[in-house]
């Protein structure tokens, strides 16, 4: 396949294998096939019915339920990756092992080491990665992270982001989630990160106020962390799994000259008004809220492949928001700050 050394990429076509379509890999297989010069070659799961109805869906040449010989196949350039996380880590190595451009779902593993393992098996092969942070692609992410940089907020002073999903998960997901900081809130974990600059410490509080069966998986439903970054501003993150009106993402980034605020509270652009009151409408989920980001960051990825640019946000990149997001459970956990340089790969 093209590389990032080739100087022919330009014109590359790209052959993919499609593992894992769950609800979450069958959104992305929409959005792949839908990408001029990609084409979906085979898709797998373990479960040879899902397999099946992928590969209907978008037309795909073929179907299995052999997750390794899908990535494997020689026919297939890069490697998109929506298995469940336990088993990321290891498909990604596999893929590297096969010398295939890797895409993949966030969080790249639930433990450090096994996270830092696989990018470095990467890393020595010179292959790209991505990890699906997709926030990052979102039209009103992006524009903040433009002004940001170009200075327009000033020094930054504080950092605020809420996330509430509409539905709790299933408890078979709950179970092997890792938990809601490295499931869930990762992902303002990230934006912390991508707007504002690493954190040095974390402080985070959990409980379980919406369903009775997280702590039966030894998780909670409702969180809060405060973070201290290193350049001196502080923040908070808020995480629920349930939201009575509707998907709920919020995020302010605040600065001495300026402020930034990225919401999208209403669906439809429309606000009904009568009896001295209105109504309008909520996202329903994150693939609701999310569809032109969901869409966007594959964009970008094989737009990265076919110039010879490294994919981002990158596998260090995720590393490093992992770090963050073990830091803040450990926190809750302990009911202690957490320095989250301390973190290191044997711990989790």
């Amino acid at each position: 396949m093209p590389t990032l050394a080739d100087p022919c990429v330009a014109m590359a076509t790209f052959s993919v294998a499609v593992v894992g379509v769950g609800r979450i890999g069958t959104i992305h297989l929409r959005n792949v096939s839908a990408i001029p010069g990609v084409r979906v070659v085979v898709v797998a799961d373990a479960k040879r019915e899902a397999a099946e109805q992928g590969r209907a869906l978008v037309g795909a040449e073929r179907a299995t339920d052999d997750v390794e010989a899908a990535i494997r196949d020689p026919a297939v350039d890069a490697v998109l990756i929506a298995t469940p996380t336990p088993t990321h880590a290891r498909l990604i190595t596999l893929a590297a092992e096969a010398g295939k451009a890797i895409w993949c779902e966030k969080p790249i593993a639930l433990d450090l080491g096994e996270a830092e393992r696989a990018a470095a098996v990467v890393e020595a092969k010179g292959l790209p990665a991505q990890v699906g942070f997709m926030r990052r692609f979102d039209p009103g992410y992006a524009a903040a992270k433009r002004k940001i940089t170009a200075g327009a907020l000033g020094r930054i002073e504080t950092f605020r982001a809420l996330s509430r999903d509409t539905h709790p998960p299933p408890l078979a997901f709950i179970a092997h989630s890792g938990g809601i900081f490295l499931d869930m809130a990762i992902h303002d974990f990230d934006l912390a990160r991508y707007l504002v600059g690493e954190v040095a410490e974390v402080y985070a509080w959990g409980a379980v106020l919406v369903d009775a069966r997280f702590a039966l998986a030894g998780d909670v439903d409702t969180a809060c962390a405060l973070l201290r970054f290193e350049n001196g501003a502080l923040g908070v993150i808020e995480t629920a799994r349930r939201s009575a009106w509707g998907y709920d993402i919020r995020t302010e980034v605040a600065g001495s000259q300026g402020k930034l605020v990225v919401e999208a509270d209403q669906k439809t652009p429309l606000r009904f008004s009568r009896h001295f009151g209105f109504e309008g409408d909520h996202y329903e989920d994150f693939a609701d809220r999310f569809e032109a980001a969901y869409r966007l960051q594959f964009e970008a990825f094989f737009e990265a492949l076919r110039k010879g640019h490294a994919p981002s946000p990158g596998l260090r990149d995720a590393i490093e928001t992992l770090r963050l997001a073990v830091a803040a459970t450990r926190s809750w956990r302990e009911g202690r700050p957490v320095a989250v340089e301390a973190v290191k790969s044997n711990t989790n």
